[in-house]
C-alpha cells in the first residue's frame, strides 16, 4: 500500500484512498457524506512524540499542551487525557467539553482576550489549573472572583514579544499591534507584571506568548524565546523572582500540499531547547518549564473529509466547476484564508489527476469553494471525493450555514471506524427555535 502526502493516508489494491488502513469508499458508504475521518492513531502518536521530544529538549517538567480550538469534542480530550497532555482551553464551551468528557482540569489553561466574570467564575468552578490573564482589567476581575470564591487562582500572562512570523495576518498573533496580550515595547508588559505581582488571591506561575499560525520557520520561535527569556532576566533584575512557567504557544505548520516543506519537529524542538538553554545561561537565570501549544500539528493530518460529486460543470472557455454535497459550512478555510489542500478523487486514487477544475460547495453563495485549480482524477455523479488534512479548524469551525447539519466524526483505530460524534440531524438544526 503507497503512502500518500502522511503516513496515515494510503492507496489499496483497489486503487481507493485509505485513511488508517480503511478504505474510504466503504468509510462513504457505511457514514454517508459529507463526513469527517480521524485516524486516532495517528494523533496518539503526535502526542508520544511531543511528550518525548519535551522530555529530551526542554526537561521532564516541561510539557506540551494541546491547543483544542484546532479540534474540539469529548473524545478528543478522553484522548489527551489518556496521552498525558495538557489542554488549552479558548472558551467556556471548550472548558466544559473538556470536563464532560473527565479531562483533569487542574491541567487545563484557560485562554481568552474577553473572558468575561462569568467565564471566570466557571473556570474556577471547575478547578482549572492555570488561568492565562490577558489584560489589566481582567486580572483585577479576575482577582475579586477569586477572593469572593475563597480560592488563589493559578496564572500566567499573556505577554506580547512583538514578532512577525511572515504567515497569514489573520493568524498572526505576536505583533505589537495585537488584540492578544499586553507588550513589551511599550512597557505594557512590564507594568501588568509587577501588577499581578501584588494582586491578591492570585499566584503568578510564569508568562505566555504566542506568535502566529502555519509556521514552517524555526526562527520566529527561536526570536519568541530569545525576547521572553531577556524580558525574564529584566523581571529577575528588578523584582528579584523567577517564574516556573514559560508558555511559548503553538503555530508549527503542517503539509497541506505537496509543495509545502516537511517539518522535523522533534529536530525544532531539540533546536528550541538549545537555543532556550543558551539564552537562559547568557542572562543568568534558572530555566523555567517550557510549555508550548501544538494543536494543528497534532489533529491536522489526521483527517481527512468524504464528499459525494454531484455534478461536473464544464464551462469551455472559462473553467470546469465539481460540485459537491459540502463546502464552506463544513471547511470555510478557503473562503477565509484561501487555504490549499490535497483533493484525492477517493475511488481513483491510483489514477493520475488530470482533470483540472474549482471544486465548489452546495451553499447559495458564490464564495462557497473548496479549492481553485485544482488536479483530481475525472470524476461523475455519485463518486466521491477526499480533502486530506482536513482534522484542523474544519470540524471546530463548522456552521450551519443554509441551515445545513453538520457532518459527523468518524474516528478510525486498528483497523476498526466508531462515531465519535454523530451527524446532526435538521430537527438537531432548528431544536432551538421557538
Amino acid at each position: 500500500m503507497q503512502s500518500l502526502l502522511h503516513s496515515c493516508y494510503g492507496i489499496n489494491e483497489n486503487g481507493h484512498l485509505t485513511i488508517g488502513g480503511l478504505d474510504t469508499i466503504d468509510l462513504a458508504r457505511t457514514y454517508g457524506t459529507p463526513a469527517y475521518v480521524m485516524d486516532e492513531d495517528f494523533i496518539r502518536g503526535m502526542c508520544r512524540m511531543y511528550k518525548s521530544a519535551f522530555a529530551d529538549s526542554f526537561g521532564a517538567a516541561s510539557a506540551p499542551v494541546y491547543a483544542g480550538k484546532a479540534f474540539c469534542c469529548k473524545e478528543i480530550y478522553r484522548i489527551m487525557a489518556e496521552e498525558g497532555m495538557a489542554a488549552d482551553c479558548v472558551s467556556p464551551g471548550e472548558l466544559y467539553t473538556a470536563n464532560a468528557a473527565g479531562y483533569p482540569m487542574q491541567n487545563a489553561y484557560f485562554h481568552g482576550n474577553n473572558k468575561t466574570d462569568a467565564d471566570l467564575r466557571y473556570a474556577i468552578s471547575l478547578g482549572v489549573g492555570h488561568i492565562v490573564v490577558d489584560s489589566e482589567e481582567e486580572l483585577k476581575a479576575l482577582s475579586i472572583i477569586a477572593g469572593e470564591m475563597g480560592v488563589t487562582q493559578k496564572i500566567l500572562l499573556r505577554i506580547t514579544p512583538g514578532i512577525d512570523p511572515h504567515t497569514h495576518k489573520k493568524i498572526i498573533t505576536g505583533n505589537v499591534d495585537s488584540k492578544f496580550g499586553s507588550a513589551i515595547v511599550t512597557g505594557q508588559a512590564q507594568k501588568i507584571v509587577a501588577e499581578a505581582l501584588n494582586t491578591p488571591h492570585i499566584v503568578l506561575d510564569g508568562l505566555h506568548c504566542h506568535v502566529g499560525s502555519q509556521i514552517f520557520d524555526f526562527e520566529p520561535f527561536a526570536d519568541a524565546a530569545d525576547i521572553m527569556i531577556a524580558f525574564l532576566a529584566k523581571l529577575y533584575s528588578e523584582y528579584c523572582v523567577s517564574f516556573p512557567i514559560l508558555n511559548i504557544g503553538g503555530g508549527f505548520g503542517v503539509r497541506y500540499t505537496e509543495d509545502d516543506p516537511e517539518i522535523d519537529y522533534v529536530a525544532n524542538v531539540r533546536a528550541l531547547g538549545e537555543k532556550i538553554d543558551a539564552q537562559c545561561k547568557k542572562s543568568g537565570i534558572k530555566k523555567p518549564a517550557i510549555m508550548m501549544e501544538p494543536g494543528r500539528s497534532i489533529v491536522a493530518a489526521s483527517g481527512i473529509t468524504l464528499y459525494t460529486v454531484g455534478s461536473v460543470k464544464e464551462i469551455p472557455g472559462f473553467r470546469n466547476y465539481v460540485s459537491i454535497d459540502g463546502g464552506m459550512p463544513d471547511n470555510p478555510r478557503y473562503a477565509l484564508y484561501q487555504s490549499r489542500y490535497t483533493i484525492v478523487a477517493a475511488e481513483k486514487a491510483n489514477l493520475k489527476p488530470n482533470y483540472p477544475c474549482t471544486i465548489a460547495g452546495r451553499c447559495c453563495e458564490s464564495g462557497d469553494l473548496i479549492a481553485e485549480d485544482a488536479m483530481i482524477a475525472p470524476v461523475n455523479r455519485g463518486d466521491i471525493l477526499a480533502v486530506l488534512v482536513t482534522g484542523a479548524y474544519n470540524y471546530s469551525m463548522a456552521s450551519n450555514y443554509n441551515r445545513l447539519p453538520k457532518p459527523p466524526v468518524i474516528m478510525v483505530s486498528a483497523g476498526k471506524a466508531r462515531v465519535a460524534v454523530r451527524r446532526e440531524t435538521y430537527e438537531d438544526v432548528a431544536a432551538l427555535d421557538n
